[in-house]
């Protein structure tokens, strides 16, 4: 089922990423399904921790950022705006090299929250960490 207010356009979403925090440790939207939205990270000096292991830190920025972005293309960005309630990580098993990928699906999407899964997996398919967000959906005054 297409969940989509605004058709999220991959290119459009990497370039307005310039110059921000998403785009500083390597966030990159790599690929938009009917239903969920994907995006890459890289597991290097700009996200890992002293020991070398991928910073669970770095892991929720992915999953918030995919979160956000979902829930942003799901309303009416001319009557509402979204912004973060809140968000819980498992980390589930370290990484310490190569790239993780997140996707995120929604579980809910109300008129007033959204609730969004994000499943970060390695390179290798196996699962990192596992993310909910809910988002608050506020209208414009």
């Amino acid at each position: 089922m297409r969940i989509w207010h605004t058709q999220p356009n991959l290119e459009e979403m990497n370039l307005r990423a310039r110059n921000t925090l998403v785009a500083s440790i390597g966030i990159c939207y790599t690929e938009v399904g009917d239903d969920y939205l994907k995006a890459t990270m890289p597991v290097d000096e700009r996200t890992v921790q002293p020991y070398g292991l991928l910073h669970g830190g770095a892991s929720v920025v992915l999953a918030e950022t995919l979160g956000s972005a979902g829930a942003l293309h799901c309303i009416d960005p001319d009557r509402h705006y979204c912004v973060g309630l809140d968000i819980n990580a498992n980390h589930i098993r370290s990484v310490s090299s190569g790239t993780v990928t997140g996707k995120a699906s929604p579980v809910h999407l109300g008129r007033s929250t959204h609730v969004w899964e994000i499943r970060i997996s390695h390179d290798r398919g196996r699962l990192v960490c596992i993310s909910r967000i809910t988002m608050a959906i506020l209208q414009h005054s």
